[in-house]
């Protein structure tokens, strides 16, 4: 699925010595087009194999195409989501090109990452785009509903669409049963490190809270 996703695009697999571009858009195999690793079979090697890679790429400067944001998938563990990948990606670029070596940023490195789905802008404007050309009526007719604030209330807020956010379904659920204050303790404490997510340091809030939503 993952070479097929691939070269439908047109775009052919490689080592990463030799790619231009890396495709995240799952966390179970690596392809070169001449290994597959899988996490499943051997997720020590797996984690081994991503590691060597990303050094490698980071070095050559190597940009990164990441096709789902999300960081983490709402089964028992919260294991990671390409999201999570291109954030270790981002440090990888940035360690190796920061000073004394370079003179490259954290905020920089971000460059080398390009993000394609929630909380960006360009999903939101197809999204929108069939509700009219009035900007501002558009946005007040749609909201935002999902359970995770770094992708769901933050790119809701970018989007400059009402959020609703689903506290007691999803990723934060465990948090808000055990946080002080609830709900409202676990937005507290996002906002308090929200320089390490993607809101880039900017607060949120979402405009309606339900604990469940259910067809």
């Amino acid at each position: 699925e993952d070479e097929h996703y691939v070269t439908s695009a047109g775009w052919t697999l490689t080592s990463i010595e030799h790619a231009d571009l890396i495709v995240s858009r799952g966390t179970f195999t690596i392809n070169d087009g001449t290994t597959i690793t899988s996490k499943n079979d051997d997720e020590m090697n797996y984690w081994k194999v991503m590691e060597e890679a990303m050094v490698v790429a980071a070095r050559r400067k190597v940009p990164m195409l990441v096709t789902n944001p999300d960081k983490k998938r709402p089964d028992a563990g919260l294991p990671p989501m390409p999201g999570a990948i291109g954030d270790t990606y981002e440090r990888f670029v940035w360690t190796h090109h920061c000073h004394p070596v370079g003179d490259m940023t954290e905020e920089s490195a971000r460059d080398y990452v390009k993000r394609i789905g929630k909380p960006f802008g360009e999903v939101y404007d197809i999204a929108l785009s069939g509700l009219g050309n009035d900007d501002d009526d558009r946005r007040s007719r749609a909201i935002m509903v999902g359970d995770a604030l770094e992708t769901d209330v933050v790119g809701g807020s970018a989007a400059g669409v009402d959020a609703l956010w689903v506290v007691k379904d999803g990723i934060h659920g465990a948090d808000v049963e055990e946080a002080e204050g609830g709900a409202e303790g676990v937005l507290s404490s996002f906002n308090g490190m929200n320089y390490a997510t993607y809101a880039y340091g900017k607060t949120i809030m979402p405009r309606y809270l339900t604990d469940h939503f259910r067809w």
